[in-house]
Formats: structure tokens, sequence, C-alpha cells
């Protein structure tokens, strides 16, 4: 592959909403850049950008897919990323690798979520945007009315530098408003025939051209004076200012077309590549000095200390472990030994790639500012910062929202148990928003994702890749039991049966202890009634009856037990003996005590658009939630509530459906509370019955 020079690389983030379009924009770029020579459809399962099965049988981007093409004589290094929010851990990824991010926006649906959701990502970035309001052929279509609500919910600096000539099925062309003519497309979708300005559009065009060239000139003192003088500019000059106030996202520049008909792609493409930053145009990355703990910077450049991040990783059971990677100064080259910064271990460095799609070529460096892959990895991981060992330098590692949607995992196939371990861990360092957890309580191995989408593709992956199936169900509830009263019990054990019998006998006083104390073990006996060799064997018994309560076999907490008397054999008696009379004591004494079924609560913090909160809030109280309070936060409510967690464990599918995708919460454990009566006694009956078939 040719090398590219530093100020002629464009690496450029695809983000939006799912199905704004933006794996078909992408396939049409790859096209018109001579790459492919016939485009794929995304129903049809053949684009470059979307391979991996899981994606091709679901018709959604997955995973995030490197596309680099040459255009105008630039190396565009194109990551497309998926619009669910299920997989937004692509899209942080890909944010780390990027100098730019392209949203296209729907010209029916206008601004979704996932275009709020970009946009928000970029800005906290700060990365230069470009908009491209796509599927402008289609009916509906509505240019002014999705610029409007770009200029209004995202940025009033969005400026458009096309305006569409006719609409929906008649969308024939566009007028360039920096340079004041009508391009017509030809059949070919990549040529026009310039024209003049349509009439009805001369007024528009106009307006959007003296708001563009104000808006240029504005973020330029000396272009400034010329413009409020009235002085011709030159359009170079024009250009090459608007080069440089998208740099510093004081534009952000919209443009329009269709992807599916490739109308507007070939302006696109010319865009990124006179506008878009190169790797040159973006600040120094800053990172620490895992030695001395000082912030130092690296510059994008070739006579800088190596360093690279790594924004993604693929894993495969027969290729082994690729890790993708961004260069940001030095370079990187085969057969080279690499020192990872963030874990302080050296590794050999092979294979060098780069990659398009599923796709990879052999390479023999990477140069400052240029993205690929390092193949056959063994200890490096997502989020690792590859450096020199004289130089270290670590960057900032990725943060993900928490993951709120949980599933039961159990194996299918015979022999899986041990098999899914290995394929958990490795699909985790393709993927660490998911997290493993195994409940103590219950039993169960939990995983925490996105959403149901989000680990369904996880199950397939697993089966797919390392041949293990596994199914996915609602978690079991760790429920807990406790006592509500007082008693006093007999706790006796006596055997006999020829030779040295078993004899353990002791009192215990059983009380409820307040929320969240656990348990105490009180010792009152005076004058040897139990020798003290046996007092710890009557807490054991006692500890081991509490993990299987009276009620449904819940562990009992929140409980004092004192023992206050007893008796003993001075032969007979053992410590398995007085294990025995404390364990059955605690059972006795729960059963008299107004034993009762606790459940865990959860805090909820809910953040959502005010318009939907008395949806929510309705939503909540269903769930036998109780609002503690609200508060405004950056434009959104922030809704506080205790909810059970028997009720919430779909809650983040439940919530996005609400709140059209522009709800999330954050989840911690609260407290356990009394499960009220009728859905104790429903709880109750249903493990009674589980534990009769499990025999």
């Amino acid at each position: 592959m040719k090398k590219y020079d530093s100020k002629d690389i464009r690496n450029v983030g695809l983000f939006s909403h799912a199905g704004a379009g933006k794996t078909t924009l992408a396939e049409a770029l790859l096209f018109h850049s001579g790459l492919i020579s016939r485009k794929g459809k995304v129903e049809e399962g053949n684009t470059v950008s979307d391979w991996e099965p899981e994606e091709i049988k679901r018709g959604i981007s997955i995973d995030l897919s490197v596309l680099p093409f040459e255009w105008l004589g630039k190396k565009i290094n194109l990551i497309d990323t998926p619009g669910y929010a299920d997989f937004v851990g692509n899209v942080l990824g890909a944010l780390r690798a990027v100098d730019c991010g392209l949203i296209p926006v729907c010209g029916v649906s206008g601004v979704e979520v996932g275009v709020e959701r970009s946009w928000a990502y970029l800005e906290q970035n700060q990365l230069p945007v470009f908009l491209f309001i796509n599927k402008m052929d289609r009916e509906g279509a509505n240019f002014d009315k999705v610029l409007g609500e770009i200029q209004n919910e995202l940025s009033a600096k969005a400026t458009p530098l096309y305006i569409p000539i006719g609409k929906e099925s008649n969308f024939q062309g566009v007028v360039d408003v920096l340079a004041m003519k009508a391009l017509y497309f030809q059949a070919d979708g990549k040529s026009f025939k310039e024209d003049a300005i349509p009439a009805d559009l001369q007024n528009q065009a106009q307006e959007i051209h003296d708001f563009l060239v104000e808006n240029i000139a504005e973020t330029n003192d000396e272009l400034l004076n010329m413009y409020l003088e009235g002085q011709t500019i030159e359009p170079e000059l024009l250009k090459e200012t608007l080069r440089q106030a998208i740099l510093q996202r004081k534009l952000f520049p919209v443009l329009c077309g269709s992807g599916l008909t490739d109308r507007g792609v070939t302006l696109l493409g010319d865009a990124l590549s006179h506008y878009a930053p190169s790797p040159l145009d973006r600040p120094p990355v800053r990172g620490i000095n895992p030695k001395t703990k000082e912030e130092i910077d690296r510059k994008n450049n070739e006579a800088e200390p190596f360093s690279a991040y790594v924004y993604k990783i693929i894993s495969d059971p027969y290729v082994g472990k690729l890790a993708l990677v961004r260069v940001f100064s030095g370079k990187l080259t085969s057969d080279s030994r690499l020192f990872n910064a963030s874990r302080e271990t050296e590794e050999k460095v092979g294979q060098i790639l780069t990659l398009r799609g599923k796709n990879q070529e052999s390479v023999t460096e990477i140069g400052p500012g240029d993205i690929g892959a390092i193949a056959k990895i063994n200890e490096i991981y997502l989020g690792d910062t590859l450096s020199e060992k004289e130089n270290p330098i670590v960057f900032a590692n990725l943060e993900y929202p928490e993951a709120n949607y949980l599933s039961s995992i159990k194996p299918l196939g015979r022999g899986d148990e041990d098999k899914i371990s290995l394929g958990i861990s490795r699909i985790l360092e393709e993927d660490p928003t998911i997290k493993e957890v195994r409940d103590p309580d219950t039993k169960e191995d939990v995983l925490y994702g996105y959403g149901d989408i989000h680990l369904d593709v996880l199950i397939e992956k697993m089966k797919r890749k390392f041949g293990v199936e596994v199914g996915l169900a609602i978690p079991k509830v760790p429920y807990k039991e406790t006592i509500k009263g007082t008693t006093k019990v007999e706790g006796k054990y006596k055997r006999q049966s020829g030779g040295r019998g078993q004899y353990g006998h002791c009192w215990l006083e059983l009380e409820p202890l307040p929320r969240g104390k656990g348990f105490e073990f009180v010792d009152k006996i005076v004058g040897g009634a139990i020798p003290r060799n046996y007092i710890p064997s009557v807490e054991k018994g006692v500890q081991e009856a509490m993990l299987e309560g009276v009620l449904a076999s819940y562990p009992v907490i929140d409980i004092r037990v004192t023992v206050y008397d007893g008796s003993f054999h001075p032969v007979d008696s053992s410590d398995m003996a007085f294990k025995i009379a404390g364990s059955m004591a605690l059972k006795k004494g729960c059963l008299e005590c107004n034993p009762v079924l606790l459940e865990p609560i959860m805090n909820l913090e809910i953040t959502v658009p005010e318009e939907f909160m008395g949806d929510v809030i309705g939503d909540i109280n269903s769930r036998r939630g109780r609002i503690l309070g609200m508060d405004p936060k950056d434009g959104y409510q922030l809704i506080r509530a205790n909810v059970p967690l028997a009720e919430i464990f779909r809650y983040s599918v439940d919530l996005r459906s609400i709140t059209q995708g522009r709800g999330f919460y954050k989840m911690t454990f609260s407290n356990y509370e009394e499960v009220p009566g009728q859905i104790a006694e429903g709880i109750i009956q249903k493990a009674k019955k589980e534990k009769e078939e499990a025999g």
C-alpha cells in the first residue's frame, strides 16, 4: 500500500442514529473512490463494512469497521461505527482513533437520538464535525426542516455548503452556496453539469451565501474587515479560512445528498479531502509518564518518540488476536519490540496490517497519524498505550457508561461449562462494556450489558467463534429472609445407637437486628452449662442453618442469636452434636419469630428530557418504586428513586422505549426491604415447587 505523509491523512469517524444510512454512505464513498467496482447493499449482506455474520443476519452494524480509501490524493481512514446504543463501546473506541466526525442525518426523520448522542460524544472530545443530510431523494425528505433541527438542537454554527435543487424523487442537484452555482447530477452520480441557479432558489441561496461568508469572516479578523468594508474576497482565501473555521469548531459544514443513489457523495468526499483535519492539524496528545507521573505531550510527527493507542481488539480462535491501533507519534515497524506502558510488559511485533472491512494487507510500517493493526498479540488489550521503553507514556483509558441490562447464563451443551469462562474471557477482550459476575447468593453467572441485542450478539459470537452454546434468562432475585419477633428456643440433639452416643443441648434467644446489620452471635453462658470449646460449634451450626431460611430456603440476615444456657454429657458431647443442636434451635426459632421475606432495593438515578418525566415517574410507580426527588441537570431532569431489583432487570430497554432512546440511568444497591405479603406468598410457593421438582 502507498505510504502517505501525515498531512495527507484524514481520520474520519462515521457516527449517527441506527438507520441513518452510515454503512450505505460508506459503501458509496468506497465505490466513487474507485476502490470497489460494485456497491454492496445492507439488505443483501454484502457491504465492505458489515461483514460479521451477526451483522449480516441482523442488517445492522455491530462492530466498528475500518475503511481506508484514497480521495484527491488524500488517504481517508473512515471508521464506520454502530448506531445502536447497545454497541456504544465501539463508538467510544473509534473516537480515540479519529480526528473528526461525519454525522449522516436522515432527511425524513431529522435529528434522532443517535444523532444527538453522536454530537455529544464529538463535542466532549472537541472534534470537528461534518453533517450530511442523507436520503434527500426519499418521500417526505425536507432539507429546510432538518437543517432547522440541526441548528436548533445541535449547533447554530451548523452552516450549509450546499442546498438541494428539487425534493424527494425530483432531487436533481445542489446549489454550491459558496461559489453560487448550480450543480446538476449526471447519470453516473459522480459528475455534474454546472448551470445557473434556479429562479426559485436564488433568494435562499443568496441568503445562505451571505450567512456562510459572514460566518467564515467572523473567524478571521482580516477577512472580517474586508467583509465589513464590502471588499471582494478571493474564493481560495474563503476556502482556506473556511477550513480553519472547521478545524477550530467555529463552524460545522452541512452537506446533503443520498448515499443510496450516489447523489452528492462525491461532493462529500471532496469536502473531507479539502476541509477535514490532518493529524498535524490536531493538538498534541496528552498522557502521563508512568515513572514520574508527570503530564507529557506527544506531537503528531515522526521525530517524536513512538506512541500508539489500542482502540479495538478483535479476537479470533483461528487467526488470533488483532490490536487495532492509532499511531500518534513516531512510527510502528514490523519485526520490532513494543513496550506496553499500560502494563509494563514487552512484546515482539510480527506482522503489521492495514484493514479494510474483513480484508487485511501486510505493511512494513505505520506512520504518525495513521491507523493499522498488529497481528497475533498476547498481552495487549483494549485501551493499552504502546510506547518506547525509554520514553514511556500512558494515554487516558476509555470510560464506559454503566451496563445495567442483566441476564443469567447457563450452558446448553454437555461439557460446555469449562468452555464458557474461556469464551467469555475472549469476548470480553473485544468488548469490555460487558461484565460477568458470579452471584454468590443465587449461584448464577450473570452478564451485564446495554440491552437484549447486545447480549444476544455476544451469545451468537461465542457459539460461532468458540463452539459454546449458552442460554440467557432473567436472573434469579437474591431474596433473603429475616425475623420480626423474638423467642427463646431449645435445641437438643441426642442419639444413642450402641457405643458412644451424641449429645448436644443449647438454649438460644433470637431477636431481629436493624436492617443491614447482618448477624451477631452473643455468648452468655455462665457456670459452664456448655463447655467453652463447644460454643463455636453452636455458632457454626447457627450460621449453617442461616444459609437456608424456613420460608423459601433463602439466606437469613439481620438477626442476633444469643446462647444463654444448655447442658452437656462428659462422654457423648462433641462439636458435631452441638453444631446440630444450634442448627435445630435456629430453624425452630425462626418459625416462631414471624419470619418474612426480604428483597433487594436499588437506587436509581434516571436522567431524562423533561417532556418524558411524567411517563417515567408513572412507570417507576407501577414497578413498586418510590420517587425520592428530582433535580434539573444539564437541560435534563434527574429522577432519584428506590425500586425493587425484581422489577428492573429489563429496565434499560423499557426506559429507552419510554423516552425514545433519550433516557439513561445508573443503578446501585440500596438495602433490603420486606416483600409485600401477596407478592411474598407467590415467591414462597414458587420456591417450594422448584425445590420439590429438584428432588
